[in-house]
């Protein structure tokens, strides 16, 4: 059924909020363990990891700093391991996107992704999901001077969707996402079915919204109603 709201447009993080890739993380992450001899570790920890990026995952995988010698070489073999990884990918929409997504589209609420990760990837990998052309507005690091957690990634998206903020819901499963969606003045909504760490504190986030579970979704927006 199409989604009947006030809204103009949903955007949406990527990893861990839209798409579950913490599949393919895991498995580039081990992969690039045993290439060093090194013992995989626990999924739960690349699960909490995955939205920090690449640089986390390596600090977490080798327990070495950004200042360590091998650190950029490493990260640059998780990212050539992880660019090889999405041609087969094993990554998959939430539970309840995809009819979220359709139910969008029926209703004529144009949707979008903001997210930190770089171009090269996140082109590949909606491709390889069948969503790159559904999606009316991508927006990653290289299109914008600042990142998340400012607003500029959010307020070029509307301005491309043509879409006012007041009108616009931000979706992420990162305090940077909410505090972004804050910063430029758009209902934020955190996920907290995503991939927090450990010692998160969704409640603090201070989020309009937060949704357990990405089914909820649908039901949500369709709340969203007003003048």
């Amino acid at each position: 059924m199409p989604i009947e709201s006030s809204i103009e447009c949903v955007l949406f993080d990527l990893d861990g909020t839209l798409v579950d890739t913490a599949p393919d993380f895991i498995k580039v992450v081990n992969r690039l363990l045993a290439e060093h001899s090194k013992p995989e570790i626990e999924s739960k920890l690349i699960y909490q990891t995955v939205s920090d990026g690449a640089r986390a995952l390596v600090k977490l995988a080798f327990s070495i700093s950004e200042e360590h010698a091998d650190f950029n070489s490493l990260n640059q073999r998780l990212l050539d391991l992880y660019y090889d990884q999405i041609q087969e990918t094993e990554a998959s929409l939430y539970p309840g996107m995809a009819d979220l997504l359709t139910g969008l589209e029926e209703a004529a609420i144009s949707w979008g992704i903001v997210t930190n990760k770089p171009v090269k990837y996140t082109r590949v990998l909606l491709e390889k999901l069948h969503l790159a052309d559904r999606c009316k507005s991508m927006i990653c690091p290289e299109h914008v001077t600042d990142r998340k957690p400012h607003p500029e990634p959010i307020l070029l998206a509307c301005q491309q969707l043509n879409c006012a903020t007041e009108r616009t819901v931000y979706i992420g499963d990162h305090i940077r996402d909410i505090q972004a969606a804050k910063n430029a003045d758009v209902i934020a909504i955190a996920a907290a079915y995503g991939y927090l760490a450990a010692d998160a504190r969704v409640e603090e986030w201070y989020a309009d919204f937060i949704l357990h579970s990405a089914d909820q979704a649908e039901s949500l927006l369709n709340l969203l109603k007003f003048a």
